[in-house]
């Protein structure tokens, strides 16, 4: 007997399959998560098997996950021995972070001449007490995630997609080292000062401020990584 077809607009009446682009998906954005947040550290082994049992996906799309996590310079795939969470190294975390300079400072002063001055007034209120209370009460994940969020304001702003689609990678392979820098130093109080001299030139309206002080707060991030690379590499 054929079974009735559902009324349109019912659910599915199963899970989505292996062949559901959003599973691969899913497990791309868990496995870079879990990256970029230090809960798979540098130089840790990725389990094919154990991963794909967690995630719920074959290891054929799980290899394709870790394609992509490769090509972003976020793991490293070695025959014979299998996959690894990449250790950036001093080297490397420089060129990170002369690229960052150039297109985040950039970003920055696009952003100003794009978006209303009064369109920042949030994160100016933002980024004085509430995250100066996290700051103070050692919250960094709250702190990090203002951080982000004014990231993605700012890059949204700019409106430039080119920016946005080589800045990605960038901030990705940086994320662990800066979140270790800010765990083991003042770096978070530095920053939040940094920070607030950005977004009163984007408040102001001011494009070459904006850009110059987004420049000097990127240069300060390195030279504080620099300074303490052997403890968080």
């Amino acid at each position: 007997m054929t079974r009735p077809a559902p009324p349109p607009g019912s659910p599915p009446s199963s899970p989505p399959t292996q062949r559901d682009p959003d599973v691969g998906r899913r497990a791309l954005r868990e496995l870079r998560h879990r990256i970029t947040t230090g809960v798979l550290a540098p130089g840790a082994q990725l389990h094919e098997q154990s991963l794909a049992d967690e995630l719920a996906i074959s290891r054929s799309r799980l290899r394709e996950a870790f394609a992509r996590l490769e090509a972003t310079g976020l793991i490293d795939r070695t025959p014979n021995r299998g996959a690894f969470v990449h250790r950036l190294t001093i080297a490397e975390a420089r060129d990170v972070f002369q690229a960052r300079e150039a297109l985040e400072s950039m970003c920055a002063g696009l952003a100003a001449r794009n978006a209303p001055p009064e369109s920042w007034q949030d994160l100016v209120d933002l980024f004085a007490a509430p995250t100066q209370a996290l700051v103070e009460a050692g919250d960094f994940e709250g702190y990090l995630a203002n951080v982000a969020l004014f990231r993605r304001r700012m890059i949204q702003a700019a409106g430039n997609q080119t920016i946005a689609e080589l800045l990605g990678p960038l901030l990705d392979r940086s994320a662990v080292a800066m979140r270790r820098v800010i765990l083991a130093t003042n770096r978070a109080s530095d920053g939040l000062v940094q920070y607030r001299a950005v977004i009163a030139a984007l408040r102001a309206g001011d494009a070459e401020a904006a850009e110059q002080r987004k420049r000097a707060q990127l240069h300060e991030a390195w030279a504080a990584l620099e300074r303490y690379h052997r403890l968080v590499l």
